[in-house]
């Protein structure tokens, strides 16, 4: 670590970050806490507000079932990705880099955007049901009601479990399945004994953000039509009672409190056991060859997967060219003018969802970067701080983040601009910033943890200042990181629904989220709402991919650096 004492360019930098993260993310949450407790007509301290909110009955259905759909969509989820990742990391599969990429497909559609698609091809009237009606006499519920969340949720977030517990099975030491397989332990068996249990890590991470994730969703119960759940209720008390309503702030304590128990869980499924492993890395048994009935099963159970989970790209992109979609298998005919709508019209959507994104993004980077160097590279006291308030973001639901925001914010003037803050489009960027500052700040993170300390050094012993040294050493060497960062938090950024629905003041100043939320409102604007989910899809898309490239490209130089010390050594 690189002393800091007596240079107050770094506490300047820590200062100025932490005012941002209180004023934007502690102040509002801590405001919306607060109001919870705060009896409506005295002011004073009081439950009186949670008793009210669990004697109405629609309160109790709507908190039940959130935790219903967040349970069951970690249910559902695990079905889809369990076998995804244990086929691909344990057998050879020939396709397995391929498989374990359209698996993770789905997160580059958000939630929201494919649920009307879902409706279209799992409906009561969609393509499923209609050829189930037809040929066997019988509909099967799929997106009825609480059903129609959970099956889109699970299809959107089982990545996560995916990515995380195919990353624990490879890591896990072939010699603990050896012994187990002396021991007689076979199959599934030896799944549930042996190979689960020490995956155990990687799966309870990726649970817990299925479940942190559907229980503070908005958007698809919004687009559903399923309002008996706690985030839309909280919002449809904010934006039709007011902000004065103290429900809506006792629901977004609920939700926060679930956010946090979500993480918790995931801690304690895993404290206090033992996970280590003596040949990290060693891939089990490696990939071992499945006999032709077993590969056949498998590819069966990986295509049906499959195929169910890229349902809401393959539904979204017929309705974006369709003409007419209703009781048919497909739609009657196609058609390029939802798209010519969508260019004609709502281009503008796209235009503020770039300025918004990108902004946001930088200002992540930024401050990832700005917090990563004070938390490694600096004795600042409370440099940790930082860290913990830069990652509890990703606890705060958009919908307690958006009233926070319009509590705190509904009568903070702007100079020069005659509006709120509120209610000026800058809010949104900020809401984004602070939602997607986690995402930047794990990427700018690891970035500088592999920025050797020697290097600086050498920079002070030649030298250079600090500030020079961060912008001619430090920040390159952070690129690959850094970049990585960025287009993460503006991939995400672009398609936020929970936060920014709540601060869109007037459409003119609405992101391509809102845009879709609205279009999807009535029959007709399904197709250029479906045009313009595909054109968020190819965004998102774009930037994951580019995500990607930046990555591999900072390992391939990672890589090379290393021979060649190798080679200089030699």
């Amino acid at each position: 670590m690189v002393s800091v004492r007596g240079h107050y360019g770094a506490w300047a930098v820590a200062l100025a970050v932490l005012a941002f993260l209180l004023l934007f993310l502690v102040i509002p949450v801590a405001q919306v806490i607060y109001v919870a407790f705060q009896h409506p007509n005295t002011g004073a301290f009081t439950f009186v507000n949670f008793v009210d909110f669990f004697r109405n009955a629609l309160f109790r259905e709507s908190f039940f079932n959130s935790l219903y759909v967040a349970s069951m969509s970690v249910v559902v989820a695990t079905l889809f990705a369990v076998p995804l990742a244990y086929f691909t990391t344990r057998f050879d599969f020939g396709a397995a880099a391929l498989i374990q990429t359209l698996g993770v497909i789905p997160l580059i559609m958000p939630p929201f955007v494919g649920a009307v698609a879902m409706q279209m091809i799992f409906g009561a009237n969609g393509s499923i049901n209609l050829l189930l009606d037809e040929y066997f006499g019988f509909t099967i519920p799929f997106m009825e009601g609480l059903n129609g969340v959970i099956l889109v949720q699970s299809i959107h977030y089982f990545p996560f479990i995916l990515i995380n517990l195919a990353a624990s099975l490879q890591n896990i030491d072939r010699s603990m399945e050896e012994a187990a397989q002396n021991l007689g332990a076979h199959g599934f068996r030896l799944f549930r004994r042996i190979v689960f249990p020490l995956a155990m890590p990687g799966y309870a991470a990726g649970a817990a953000l299925v479940f942190l994730k559907v229980f503070d969703d908005l958007g698809t119960p919004l687009l559903l039509n399923v309002n008996n759940m706690l985030a839309p209720q909280a919002y449809l008390r904010i934006s039709s009672i007011g902000i004065n309503d103290p429900m809506g702030y006792v629901i977004s304590v609920i939700l926060v409190a679930f956010s946090l128990f979500a993480l918790w869980v995931s801690f304690f499924l895993t404290r206090g056991r033992d996970y280590a492993m003596v040949e990290k890395g060693g891939g089990g048994l490696g990939r071992r060859e499945l006999g032709p009935l077993g590969r056949l099963g498998a590819w069966l159970v990986v295509l049906l997967i499959l195929l169910i989970v890229l349902t809401p790209h393959i539904g979204l992109l017929l309705l974006s060219f369709g003409t007419i979609w209703s009781f048919s298998v497909l739609p009657d005919g196609y058609t390029l003018a939802h798209y010519e709508e969508v260019f004609s019209t709502a281009l503008p959507y796209v235009r503020n969802t770039v300025l918004y994104a990108g902004l946001a993004a930088l200002l992540d980077v930024v401050l990832a970067t700005a917090i990563a160097y004070i938390v490694w590279r600096t004795d600042v006291p409370g440099r940790r701080i930082l860290d913990y308030l830069g990652t509890a973001a990703v606890a705060i639901p958009g919908v307690v983040l958006g009233i926070g925001y319009l509590r705190v914010f509904h009568e903070l003037p702007v100079p020069f601009v005659g509006t709120p803050l509120a209610s000026w489009w800058v809010i949104i960027v900020v809401a984004l910033t602070v939602r997607r500052l986690p995402y930047a700040l794990r990427a700018c993170t690891a970035a500088l943890q592999q920025v050797s300390v020697s290097l600086e050094e050498a920079a002070f012993n030649l030298g250079a200042k600090r500030l020079r040294t961060v912008r001619r050493i430090v920040v390159p060497l952070m690129a690959g990181g850094i970049m990585a960062g960025f287009v993460t938090a503006f991939a995400t950024a672009a398609v936020e629904l929970s936060a920014t629905i709540m601060l869109v003041a007037r459409e003119s100043d609405a992101p391509v989220a809102y845009g879709i939320y609205v279009y999807m409102q009535t029959a007709a604007g399904r197709g250029p709402g479906a045009a313009l989910g595909v054109l968020a899809v190819v965004m998102v898309g774009v930037a994951t991919y580019l995500s990607h490239r930046f990555v591999e490209r900072g390992r391939r130089v990672e890589e090379a650096d290393r021979r060649l010390a190798v080679a200089q050594g030699a």
